[in-house]
């Protein structure tokens, strides 16, 4: 692992089109990085929501992708996660941001992991493989998501054990967190597994809920739709995956103007 974070530089002025400033970088592993900008004044967000955020290419023109906040909506700053991609448009360039440095933020947040497109419930799931545990670090600190449900489960699937690394110290981190930790006190369950290394847990989510190994290990009987809400974000494969799996045991899906027992990031490929 190699860790970069550092505090910004704060001499230099934004130059870019709704330009905001990198204030700390830390690289996870040789593939994945996250890093804070400043948050524009008037940006008001719900946790969960997505913004388009880039840099400017060779040609002064800007390359922008749809990122998860990561960070909760009460935050000063904006946290961003991301995947180093070498031959990427965008994050070939992005993994290479410092302390000071500027990137575009265009600051329309919008998304559907978002509590108000879930009806009640008892238990919320957020399902989530890579990067896409990213709306999940934001909602996972929001205190709202532990006044709306009595238990929080959070899975992450990655290829590697080191992968795992940037959810498991932000769980770690949260019961003893000032601001929040009251709020999740033994309400919030991670469970990560792994599928090409060996882990305490080997296996696709997708396998462990539909062989049982999931609700056996948390103590549960499974799925109930008048108790279980539930959140997805991953590759097409697993959302399309994960859909399913939730429609069979008698969850549908919702939307912000018509709120279900799940929702699904459809803006996110990773």
């Amino acid at each position: 692992m190699n860790d970069q974070t550092t505090p910004a530089e704060t001499s230099r002025a934004p130059v870019l089109p709704d330009a905001q400033t990198v204030t700390s970088v830390r690289h996870w592993t040789d593939r994945l990085f996250s890093f804070r900008v400043t948050r524009p004044r008037s940006l008001r967000f719900r946790s969960g929501e997505f913004v388009m955020i880039g840099l400017l290419n060779d040609n002064g023109k800007p390359i922008l992708r749809a990122y998860s906040i990561a960070s909760p909506a009460w935050d000063d700053e904006l946290e961003f996660y991301s995947i180093k991609v070498p031959d990427g448009p965008l994050t070939s360039r992005l993994q290479h941001i410092r302390p000071g440095d500027q990137i575009i933020l265009r600051p329309k947040p919008v998304g559907t992991l978002v509590h108000d497109a879930l009806l009640p419930g008892k238990r919320v799931w957020f399902f989530a493989t890579g990067t896409g545990i990213a709306p999940f670090a934001s909602l996972v600190r929001d205190p709202e998501t532990y006044e709306k449900f009595d238990q929080v489960i959070l899975t992450h699937t990655c290829r590697e054990v080191a992968d795992l690394e940037y959810g498991r110290q932000l769980v770690e981190g949260l019961k003893d967190d000032p601001l929040i930790g009251e709020f999740v006190g033994d309400k919030l369950s991670y469970y990560p597994t792994t599928t090409r290394e060996d882990s305490p847990k080997t296996g696709r989510i997708t396998d462990l809920l539909q062989d049982g190994t999931v609700f056996a290990d948390l103590g549960l009987k499974g799925l109930d739709p008048a108790v279980d809400r539930a959140m997805i974000c991953g590759s097409l494969a697993f959302n399309k995956d994960m859909q399913e799996i939730l429609e069979a045991a008698g969850l549908r899906e919702g939307a912000n103007s018509d709120p279900g027992e799940y929702v699904v990031e459809k803006a996110f490929v990773g």
